[in-house]
């Protein structure tokens, strides 16, 4: 979950960050969510992501695209009050 997209997650085929490069074509979408975790996400976030992505998978909300919305915006909270996304 982002705050703020400008692409469906049907237009964005490969990402590139400083981590690496997440082929993302022909991937259903939690799929792509590990990718991106697996090969994109800075090792700092990787836990969190992870940890994120399997109790959102587990709770059944969102069977195709699993999201936990009381948190999904959380990191962002996090960073306007404390100015970082890491949990303490």
């Amino acid at each position: 979950m982002v705050s703020h997209v400008d692409h469906t997650e049907h237009d964005v085929h490969v990402i590139v960050t400083e981590q690496g490069v997440a082929d993302l074509r022909g991937l259903p979408p939690r799929r792509r969510a590990q990718e991106i975790i697996n090969r994109c996400a800075h090792p700092d976030f990787r836990p969190g992501l992870q940890d994120y992505l399997d109790r959102a998978t587990a709770s059944g909300s969102g069977k195709h695209t699993p999201h936990l919305l009381d948190e999904a915006l959380s990191w962002h909270v996090r960073y306007l009050q404390e100015g970082t996304m890491r949990s303490v």
